[in-house]
């Protein structure tokens, strides 16, 4: 039996009495009726197979709740309503465009007095066929946690009727919190049959005769009661796009990146406190002026390949490659075989204030991260990066055996001794760390040819089965193994790895902000569709941004002779156009100094020099509260290549914000490139003026349109042209 609050009970006993249908609208397997009890305004779906579940589209505290005006629409009603707080006015639609019907419900309140709001009940009553919650049972997937997207992905089980996915549009609440001083987070949840979304408690009140937004949900519903993982997965994926392409979204800037990586590329190789010297060799410190920390090769490397990427796609030579490189044989321990976190000659520094922080204690993704780093050198054809990484690969893979692919979060090097075990109690530890291993074991296949680093990456791949969203430990290395699993798939044509790549990609999407952070500090920066970096962290944070995001594009890459899930090219996409809008955000230089930490927990913040804050948190913390990255200072050295193609002797670069592929362009011929990506939603493409020379004669068109594309002039006499996403385009240049 559950335990019901007074308002479930209340509600249950009222809806019991089958009060009158204001609206209904059936569907091919729900049925959807709208109901007024005295203090609230209700839409019950009929689920199959006897199910039914309750949203609470509307509330006030006690029993004088009226009907004033209803206005009924194709898709829905609008309701007025008035009790003693204030006027209501509620929105009701349900589109039922696709296969999966999306019920949204909105709600605004013009208080009658200054209001102090102390609770507010959840909005979803699982009440069965007979208005009974407490036989009623269900399964949570998964659900918000701290301030990430407002939702809850569940299924009902009792009876076995269908699967929803609710969303709280958490950006339509940001008037709320302003004038209420509080945060969104951890206000989508619940216990069954009671769920959903509740109001914050004040700690300011409502101010009267203001309106202000209350909710506004968007549920989608699924007649398939999923049980088993791959299709919880899909389901998941599915039902996400399905309500991202009516989610209201905020809309993108076009940012110069070329400048800005400019500005960070001198800060970097001239600001004093990106840099140390040891035993004759440079390195990057971890964070802006953190002298206490030994050089880590993860840091090096994370810096050197975004780098690497810039200099391939600019044809320049950086002298700060060369240095970044000079010091990575000086992590070699010859005694163990492999590289090392801490480089060896200053581990003396460290004095064990952290767990990970003692020498030879690895935590156990750093081990495999510069290992990848180090493969893609070697494919390029660094020696120096290859033998580093083929010396390394037996010790990773004795690792990989005496753990059984189940990584701790600490261990001894020397020892193998686990020090950290798990992340929390129960939760195990780095789980996604076999999918990295995976990748490192592939990049080994591909660099040598020998079968064991195949299999190796076969074996660590299935073991990733049965974690479903606890998979994600830490962003990018979810992200890393999405792709590696993607690529099993296409070498071993195993379905398997293909679903597990999808767990992957459905762990990272439950961990995103799908929501605009409009109060308190977060006025000042753009949040829609962020990144968590761990699956308890607090913040968003720049470096393991940057990396899903170059590893979301080498993702749909793979995928273009594969038929993945057009939710999947759909939610990537649109990860990749929001990074590229936001992630400028995460340089000091572009926020009020009010709001940056004064006394980081590592080293300084200078507001001055564009290298990157660690993190950005909700909006009424300070930001840069951990320091200034240098490690994540790849940002715009992976966005710059990726995002702006070169035209050999013309006086522009094409910028799209959506990824891109088969680029094809020479002197004096036609340029021809498709955007990835879903045709269901548009992304911006720009002619870049490089020069102050005009930009010659020419048209555009998308494949399969007769007329070619309008565009919009912008600044700097830039060219701007909205595109649907999967179009095929080609430029005709006439002079």
């Amino acid at each position: 039996m559950h335990a019901l609050s007074p308002w479930a009970v209340t509600a249950s006993a009222e809806l019991s009495e089958n009060p009158a249908a204001i609206y209904e609208q059936p569907s091919a397997h729900f049925h959807f009726k709208v109901v007024a009890i005295s203090d609230s305004i209700w839409v019950q779906a009929e689920l199959p197979a006897g199910g039914r579940v309750s949203f609470r589209a509307a509330y006030s505290p006690g029993a004088d709740m009226e009907v004033t005006r209803s206005k009924q629409h194709p898709e829905g009603i609008e309701l007025e309503l008035k009790s003693a707080i204030g006027k209501q006015y509620l929105s009701i639609s349900i589109d039922q465009r696709e296969k999966s019907p999306v019920l949204r419900y909105t709600t605004s309140l013009i208080p009658v007095k200054d209001l102090m709001m102390p609770s507010w009940p959840k909005d979803i009553l699982f009440n069965g066929k007979n208005n009974n919650p407490e036989q009623t049972e269900g399964k949570i997937h998964a659900s918000q946690f701290g301030t990430r997207t407002g939702f809850l992905y569940l299924t009902e089980t009792r009876p076995k009727s269908a699967t929803i996915l609710y969303l709280q549009n958490l950006t339509a609440l940001s008037g709320y919190a302003e004038q209420t001083k509080t945060s969104l987070g951890d206000t989508v949840g619940g216990q069954w049959p009671e769920l959903g979304f509740s109001l914050p408690p004040s700690k300011e009140p409502l101010k009267a005769g203001k309106e202000v937004i209350l909710s506004d949900a968007f549920i989608a519903f699924s007649e398939d009661p999923v049980d088993k993982e791959p299709d919880m997965i899909k389901q998941y994926l599915d039902l996400l796009a399905r309500i991202y392409l009516l989610l209201p979204k905020p809309g993108t800037e076009y940012k110069h990146w070329p400048n800005i990586l400019d500005n960070g590329l001198k800060d970097l190789i001239d600001s004093p406190g990106c840099w140390s010297q040891v035993a004759g060799h440079k390195y990057f410190n971890a964070y802006v002026s953190d002298y206490e920390t030994p050089p880590e090769i993860m840091v090096q490397l994370a810096v050197l390949l975004p780098l690497l990427d810039y200099v391939e796609w600019s044809k320049k030579e950086l002298e700060v490659m060369k240095t970044i490189k000079a010091g990575l044989p000086a992590f070699y321990d010859k005694k163990l075989g492999t590289i090392m976190r801490w480089l060896p000659a200053a581990e003396d520094k460290l004095k064990g204030e952290e767990e990970q922080k003692v020498p030879k204690v690895m935590d156990s993704w750093y081990l495999h991260h510069p290992l990848l780093n180090l493969s893609r050198l070697a494919l390029k054809g660094d020696r120096t990066a290859k033998k580093l990484f083929l010396d390394s690969l037996d010790f990773a893979i004795r690792v990989a055996h005496h753990f059984e692919y189940q990584w701790p979060v600490f261990y001894k090097m020397d020892t193998l001794e686990v020090i950290k075990a798990e992340t929390a109690e129960g939760k195990g530890g780095e789980k996604d760390v076999a999918g990295i291993y995976a990748h490192v074991m592939l990049q080994a296949w591909e660099l040598t040819g020998e079968q064991r680093y195949l299999n190796e990456a076969g074996k660590a791949a299935k073991t990733l089965q049965g974690l479903g969203f606890e998979i994600f430990y830490q962003a990018n290395n979810t992200a890393f193994s999405s792709g590696a699993l993607l690529r099993l798939y296409k070498i071993t044509k195993n379905e398997l790895y293909l679903e597990l790549s999808y767990m992957c990609l459905a762990s990272i999407f439950r961990n995103v902000q799908l929501w605009d952070c409009n109060y308190g500090y977060g006025k000042h920066f753009p949040k829609f569709f962020s990144l968590y970096p761990l699956n308890d962290a607090p913040y968003t944070a720049v470096y393991e941004e940057q990396e899903v995001f170059c590893a979301f594009h080498d993702y749909l890459k793979h995928a273009e002779d594969v038929d993945i899930l057009p939710s999947v090219k759909l939610l990537i996409a649109e990860y990749i156009r929001y990074l590229v809008d936001r992630a400028v955000y995460y340089y000091p230089t572009m926020l009020p100094a009010k709001m940056l930490e004064e006394k980081p927990k590592i080293g300084e913040v200078d507001p001055k020099i564009w290298i990157a804050l660690e993190d950005l948190q909700d909006g009424w913390l300070k930001s840069g509260t951990v320091g200034q990255e240098v490690y994540g200072a790849g940002n715009a050295f992976g966005i710059l290549p990726r995002h702006y193609l070169q035209i050999p002797g013309l006086p522009f670069m094409i910028y799209t914000d959506y990824p891109t592929s088969g680029f094809k362009a020479r002197k004096g011929k036609n340029i021809s490139f498709k955007i990835l990506g879903d045709e269901r939603i548009s992304c911006r493409m720009m002619l870049v003026k490089t020069a102050s020379k005009k930009i010659p004669e020419f048209q555009i068109y998308i494949k399969g349109k007769k007329e070619p594309l309008k565009a919009t002039t912008v600044a700097n006499g830039n060219l701007e042209y909205l595109i649907p996403g999967n179009s095929s385009i080609t430029i005709h240049i006439y002079s």
